[in-house]
């Protein structure tokens, strides 16, 4: 017999969850998206419109999977490019996360292995500068990968700091223009079958009574519908990841730079997000250290943002703030994302505070993943067991990351709150993985990860964990052939870098490419 296919399938919940799912579920469903409802829900979650987003690398991939233009979503959402994370005040000092390669490995031997030998010799050049997006990203300059990969720009990658209210416009104008409906209310049932336990409708507080073959969950951490299924539980990781507050807020700038800056502050962390006319902030802070009044007060008589970099002489003004929103969140994971016909997608499945920028990929991550297991009506078991595996290791993954930068602090910032970070155990892997690199650098990747090799190189030296010993390979090297390479290697990589357009000039290049063409027919 053959399985009955999907006739309707809701979205309970807004802001971007909501919408990113009704875009990537428009173009799966292609003829059929006007199966496909999102109920808006108030939601005082950071998936909520209203502030900046700042994404990483796989977005890029979200946006062709969807089918949206990378220049017109640029041109509708004040954005702006971003080469990596900026991490002041963090290891020793502050350190840059690039997005792209380290070097070029020889013989078959990790770049980053002749780069140890290289400073235990007494060579001062940091790794950063053997990353064109670091070197990059530090004069301000931009442009996108080539496609040769005997150029050295094919090493750079890129990601996007994003106005999250336009975006989730954007996103909602896409999706409607495919055949998704829309509709506002509050959830104020779920009816579940009696013999099944399938969610057999919503009900809103208007009265409305909404049913569907399968329900997907975007109400952000109050998980509306996921929190009906006892199965779903929650796996709460406050003993590794204490921040459980966040301020957001939107300002003015000038001169945005390519990427995102992160400053340690005594109770957490303080984020800058540059856009096209103004720029994002967001303060991540511990409410057992710092009351909201406390964290209101600093945000506003406190710094205004970190430093600007370094070009020079020349320094961007303070950003004008906006009203701050108080976001309060859980850190953790559902334990099953997917019961029978409803799917949690968003902090609704789980929710790590951005310090890597992981907030629009964990959606992404759970929308993508879903489209590629889509179900029949009966929503099969086992479908849902081996969604569950994937999302949960891949959120296991990036936690992991997250807990390395607290557990390996270092630096002037001795508080309460970084005494007790860098005296908590951390999960197994973390700890296995973490002394691995110590010993040899090796790097152990997983399945389901989602930041490559490079990535926890930086993290790794940037906050201080350097190995006690290099591969021994890297020993029987010629001396002075791995010292000439680096060096031409560095050579390259900055010739390459101040060769790049200014940042703000590409993006106004992109910008005045659509005021040229607005006349003109579109895509």
């Amino acid at each position: 017999m053959t399985p009955a296919p999907l006739r309707n399938i809701v979205i309970a919940g807004g802001g971007l969850a909501a919408w990113m799912t009704a875009a990537a579920l428009a173009r799966a469903l292609r003829g059929r998206a006007s199966a496909v409802r999102v109920i808006e829900t108030e939601s005082d979650d950071w998936e909520a419109a209203g502030a900046a987003e700042t994404s990483i690398p796989p977005i890029r991939m979200f946006h062709a999977i969807v089918g949206i233009d990378e220049d017109d979503l640029i041109r509708a959402t004040r954005a702006t490019f971003k080469l990596g994370v900026e991490f002041q005040g963090w290891g020793g000092g502050g350190y840059i996360h690039p997005y792209g390669a380290f070097g070029v490995d020889m013989d078959s031997v990790a770049f980053h292995q002749y780069w140890l030998r290289q400073r235990s010799a007494g060579e001062t050049a940091r790794l950063e500068d053997y990353s064109l997006s670091a070197s990059a990203a530090r004069i301000g300059r931009f442009a996108r990968p080539a496609a040769d990969p005997n150029s050295v720009l094919s090493t750079l990658a890129y990601a996007l700091h994003l106005d999250a209210g336009l975006y989730a416009d954007y996103l909602r104008s896409f999706a409607e223009a495919r055949g998704v409906r829309r509709s506002r209310g509050k959830i104020a049932d779920v009816f579940l079958n009696g013999e099944s336990g399938f969610i057999e409708a919503v009900g809103l507080a208007d009265g409305e009574r909404v049913g569907g073959d399968l329900f997907i969950d975007c109400t952000g951490s109050q998980g509306r519908l996921i929190g009906q299924m006892p199965e779903a539980g929650f796996e709460d990781w406050s003993e590794w990841l204490a921040c459980d507050r966040a301020l957001l807020s939107l300002g003015q700038a000038a001169d945005p730079a390519p990427l995102t800056r992160v400053t340690a502050h005594r109770a957490g962390w303080r984020a800058h997000i540059p856009l096209q006319d103004g720029a994002g902030g967001a303060f991540v802070y511990s409410s057992a250290q710092l009351s909201d009044d406390q964290a209101a007060d600093e945000l506003d008589c406190g710094p205004k943002g970190p430093a600007p970099l370094r070009r020079g002489d020349a320094t961007a003004p303070e950003p004008a703030r906006s009203k701050p929103r108080l976001v309060r969140f859980r850190q953790g994971r559902r334990r099953q994302m997917w019961v029978r016909n409803c799917v949690a997608i968003g902090a609704a499945a789980g929710f790590i505070e951005p310090l890597e920028s992981t907030n629009l990929h964990i959606i992404q991550n759970g929308v993508v993943k879903f489209a590629g297991l889509l179900p029949e009506r009966d929503c099969p078991p086992a479908l849902a067991t081996e969604y569950n595996r994937l999302v949960s290791t891949s959120l296991d993954r990036l936690r992991d990351l997250a807990i390395l930068h607290y557990k390996t602090m270092a630096g002037a910032l001795d508080t309460d709150f970084w005494r007790s970070r860098r005296a908590m155990s951390v999960p197994d892997q973390l700890a296995y993985k973490m002394r691995l690199f110590a010993a040899r650098g090796k790097v152990v990747l997983e399945e389901e990860e989602t930041f490559e090799e490079p990535s926890w190189i930086a993290a790794f030296i940037g906050q201080g964990v350097v190995p006690g010993r290099t591969d021994p390979r890297v020993d029987m090297a010629d001396a002075e052939r791995v010292r000439t390479s680096l060096a031409r290697m560095r050579t390259m990589i900055r010739e390459a870098a101040n060769s790049m357009p200014m940042h703000p000039a590409y993006v106004a290049r992109i910008c005045a490419a659509s005021r040229a063409n607005a006349s003109g027919p579109r895509g």
